[in-house]
């Protein structure tokens, strides 16, 4: 009789236990984190969204590809050049497992520098940068081309490019939107952000933002 009860009351404090730990940690921690962030870092809790014409358009953490609608015979589209484009993104990988929706896998090539696969991807990355962003008065040179502009990222997700691969593309944007150089050249330049905290990181640009920006300028 006395292991029964005994047996009885440590399922109820287990019970017990369960029930506040689930109202804790379940209910009152998540809602207490929620209000807190939604208060003071709403913009940020919301996904660093960043918006245009009055709707969201992306995150100023996710980078996003500008390309032209993928044509027939094609296995990838080709970039859409009047747009600033972003560091490659070699590393994105497809869902094999749930193949009903093409969901996009982020993450590295997994390559080593002297992979052949690898330095082919940023041998052609060169290539084609140059001839991409060569216009009739502006030639790229082989040396000009920073490494962002032909490797991807840790994640292939990257939303920024260095202010060295922002302005090779001035050229190139100002023909084909027939914009001023010198427009396109101060539009780069009033988006470069410096060091987070003056030391950390690196100068940096923001595609998403500055793609938006010329959109409204072009608009003009």
């Amino acid at each position: 009789m006395n292991s029964v009860s005994n047996t009885m009351r440590l399922i109820g404090a287990g019970i017990r236990a369960l029930l506040v730990l689930t109202l804790l940690t379940g209910v009152i921690y998540p809602l207490l984190v929620t209000g807190i962030a939604q208060t003071a870092f709403s913009r940020k809790a919301n996904g660093s969204e960043i918006r245009s014409e009055g709707r969201v358009v992306g995150s100023s953490l996710i980078g996003q590809r500008y390309d032209l609608p993928l044509q027939k015979g094609e296995e990838t589209p080709a970039p859409d050049l009047k747009w600033f484009q972003p560091r490659p993104s070699n590393g994105l990988g497809v869902n094999t497992v749930n193949t009903q929706y093409k969901i996009l896998l982020s993450g590295a090539t997994n390559r080593a520098g002297d992979n052949p696969e690898l330095i082919k991807w940023v041998k052609d990355a060169k290539a084609a940068v140059i001839k991409d962003n060569s216009t009739a008065d502006f030639k790229v040179r082989p040396e000009d081309v920073p490494a962002d502009a032909v490797t991807s990222s840790g994640s292939g997700l990257d939303p920024d490019i260095s202010p060295e691969y922002a302005r090779l593309q001035v050229h190139r944007v100002a023909e084909l939107n027939h914009l001023d150089v010198e427009q396109v050249d101060k539009l780069v330049a009033d988006h470069i952000q410096g060091r987070i905290l003056g030391f950390m990181g690196e100068p940096r640009v923001n595609v998403l933002q500055l793609n938006i920006a010329l959109k409204d300028l072009t608009g003009k």
